[in-house]
């Protein structure tokens, strides 16, 4: 068998640094909640901070930061596809959802 190279992770410092950062994230969202801003620049703002929660919570937490970059651009294929198919069966659940009001 070959050797695994034995790398030093991540300190627990740094995941407290992230989840600070997390943290800090959310009390943006519910201060743009509160801000009263337009619906459009209040989703957008909002979206955008939903996706760099998101990808700190993937990269640190779920530690594919350190993974090799195949394994994590292997994922974005299996993104697509999930959005495809939420794309083409979402209208049905609505659809569903109306014949039983």
């Amino acid at each position: 068998m070959a050797a695994m190279e034995s790398t030093p992770g991540p300190g627990m410092r740094l995941y407290v640094v992230v989840w600070i950062g997390l943290l800090l994230i959310v009390a943006v969202e519910v201060a743009l909640t509160y801000a009263h801003l337009p619906a459009g620049t209040l989703l957008a703002g909002l979206l955008a901070l939903a996706i760099v929660e998101a990808a700190l919570g993937v990269m640190f937490f779920m530690h594919l930061r350190y993974e090799r970059r195949a394994l994590f651009w292997s994922l974005i294929p299996g993104l697509i596809l999930v959005f495809l198919m939420m794309n083409q069966f979402w209208p049905d659940a609505y659809r569903l959802a109306s014949l039983h009001r």
